[in-house]
């Protein structure tokens, strides 16, 4: 892209800010109508041409005119075609000023309150879209607003509270908007809602102020019950006034605050704005029918700020930032440090001006985003993980089976040998169909899963490791944390099967390839010798040894095995044998059986299992790579 555009469209006034990609300023705000920050509103001409800003208050012979219909948005289906005109008419601005280019690669983002859900979001989407706007993207104005704190060269956060939890109020004409952040991150926001409570109802307590103060205040009150372009006009004039004021409290204790406003409809009147310390109180402190409930603003705002942290299901936040034009008054910073003392309270310095700036900032940061997840995806389509895998693939095997030998020898062999030994398993040659069963079922169970954890994972990191010289470059150069793409920051017991499936890195082709092979090594060094290992001990082992020799003479010896083998031995001869003398050979043949089980891999099936293993243990890493990609976000500062 080459430029990314911001559009703060907000009840009151919207602003319009955009940034090239290879701009290392901040976001120029652009001139529509002749201001920066512009009045919400629209005058449909009988021509079909549509005015929007300040004229279209007062604009004479219009069909039509609309003010403040943004906040309608989720309620009143009127107010999708008053955006949808308004939209338009500042896209024909942008183009006619050459702000916009026909044709330029460019996008833009809207800003829309944070308790808007998503099928919400997707409806104002579709307004632009249908207004011929460039593709378009809609995110909270609280987060956008931060962007902008954080991304500000005025105003700097330092990355760690990114990482932190935020709470952003965004307090606009008609709503306050409250969210809640957590490291920076929009797929982790929360949100307490919007609360409808804006500086909008402030404004229109001055005003009233002012015009129960003028001797002409019936005049005016008519004028403005028939002409709501001049209710606007005068309610706009209020709110820039009481900024003023607000902004250095102290310097207007000395001096006049007054703004006159000329109101022109049958004849000419005069209406005196006026902002002292005694209507400051009365805007903040007084009770009044324009705030909900009959309250002041002060309690309103307060109870709101309290709702909001009782709402926080995480850490308290450690930053409060404030943004919209009522955040420079230094009550409403107090009332929010009363509220949140563990916060640190902040403003930007332009606030009417961050969230435009943070959405602009924010098309840069998805562009930066994209590319990053591009350079991962092309890290996975190669073989660099494979090559690592294989390189270390000898390395787990070794792992694997020096971990499981011994617990299937107790856990699968010894329970056969009782078995045998008891007399329900009939003939040492039914001996390894059991032994099969036993293993494979104790292979499956949660215990013999919990096992391959540990070493798996201590496999696992000097590969994690090893692949963090191909992942920490894209990190970089993308300005992401190198621990957001490290396998080593999951490699941790609680929460590897999530992360990295270590219980699952083997397919089962490959356990069911082990499982025959140590049960074929079992079997022979157990019943070695025609089962003679298995039953020599004790003096009844003398007689059957005698026995046994005595057979050899007279059959041979194949035949002898095959005889024994099938032989149904007596239970009681199978009792002289003590359990303990089975539990001491498994002790010795242990490390024959590791031993010859790599002999067999080394010979046999090496090049196919390792094959497949790679493949398979490679798979999930790529998995786990692109799965940490798809949640990583460039951070914010």
């Amino acid at each position: 892209m080459e430029r990314y555009y911001g559009f703060d469209l907000g009840d009151a006034e919207s602003a319009v800010s955009y940034l090239q990609h290879t701009d290392v300023t901040v976001p120029k705000v652009l001139t529509v109508r002749g201001e920066k920050s512009f009045i919400t509103a629209y005058a449909k001409l009988y021509d079909g041409k549509i005015l929007i800003g300040e004229s279209a208050c007062y604009q004479a012979g219009v069909s039509d005119r609309k003010i403040r219909f943004k906040s309608r948005f989720l309620t009143d289906r009127d107010a999708v075609q008053d955006v949808r005109r308004f939209a338009a008419g500042v896209l024909a601005e942008l183009y006619g000023s050459g702000s916009l280019v026909q044709g330029e690669e460019c996008c833009f983002y809207i800003g829309c309150p944070a308790g808007w859900d998503r099928a919400a979001r997707e409806r104002y989407r579709e307004i632009f879209e249908q207004a011929g706007y460039p593709p378009t993207r809609i995110i909270s104005e609280s987060r956008a607003a931060l962007v902008s704190a954080c991304q500000s060269r005025h105003f700097r956060v330092s990355y760690d509270i990114t990482q932190r939890p935020v709470l952003v109020v965004d307090i606009g004409s008609s709503t306050t908007d409250f969210a809640y952040i957590m490291g920076g991150r929009e797929v982790e926001l929360q949100t307490a809602g919007e609360v409808f409570l804006g500086g909008g109802m402030m404004d229109e307590i001055l005003l009233d102020l002012a015009v129960e103060a003028s001797p002409e205040a019936k005049e005016i009150r008519e004028v403005f019950e028939k002409s709501p372009q001049w209710k606007s006009y005068s309610d706009f004039a209020a709110r820039r006034l009481k900024e003023q004021y607000f902004y250095d409290e102290e310097y207007w204790q000395t001096r006049e605050c007054v703004k006159t406003v000329p109101i022109v409809f049958d004849r000419q009147r005069k209406l005196v704005l006026k902002m002292n310390a005694e209507n400051a109180e009365r805007i903040l402190e007084c009770r009044s029918r324009f705030i909900p409930g009959g309250r002041s603003f002060h309690e309103a705002f307060s109870e709101s700020l309290q709702e909001v942290r009782g709402k926080i299901q995480g850490q308290m936040p450690e930053l409060l930032f404030l943004t919209g034009g009522v955040s420079k008054l230094q009550r409403v910073r107090d009332w929010c440090q009363e509220a949140f003392p563990e916060a640190v309270v902040i403003t930007g310095a332009e606030p009417e001006f961050s969230v435009s700036r943070g959405l602009a900032w924010s098309g840069r940061i998805d562009e930066e985003l994209r590319r990053f997840r591009s350079e991962i995806q092309d890290l996975v389509a190669s073989s660099v993980v494979e090559r690592l895998v294989a390189g270390r693939i000898q390395e787990l095997y070794h792992l694997t089976v020096d971990t499981l030998v011994e617990p299937i020898l107790r856990n699968a062999a010894l329970p056969v040998f009782e078995r045998w030994r008891s007399g329900e398993i009939r003939r040492l040659s039914d001996i390894d169909g059991e032994m099969q069963r036993e293993i494979e079922a104790y292979l499956h169970s949660p215990e013999a899963g919990e096992l391959l954890v540990k070493p798996i994972a201590a496999w696992l990191r000097p590969v994690a490791y090893a692949l963090e010289e191909h992942t920490m470059p894209i990190c970089a150069a993308h300005n992401v944390p190198f621990k957001a793409l490290s396998l080593n920051s999951y490699l941790t017991l609680s929460d590897i099967d999530i992360r990295v499936d270590a219980k699952g890195v083997f397919a089962m082709e490959e356990l069911s390839w082990m499982i025959n092979a140590i049960i074929s090594i079992l079997v022979g060094l157990l019943c070695g010798g025609s089962g003679i290992a298995l039953i020599s001990g004790g003096i009844s082992g003398i007689v059957a040894g005698a026995m046994l020799s005595l057979a050899v003479l007279l059959l041979g010896k194949d035949r002898m095995q095959e005889a024994v083998m099938n032989a149904e031995i007596p239970v009681f001869m199978r009792r002289t044998l003590p359990a303990h003398y089975f539990e001491n050979r498994l002790e010795k043949i242990s490390s024959e059986v590791k031993r010859t089980f790599f002999e067999n891999l080394e010979t046999e099936k090496n090049e196919e299992i390792s094959t497949r293993m790679v493949s398979e243990i490679s798979a999930q890493i790529e998995k786990c790579l692109t799965q940490m990609a798809e949640v990583v976000e460039i951070p914010l500062g």
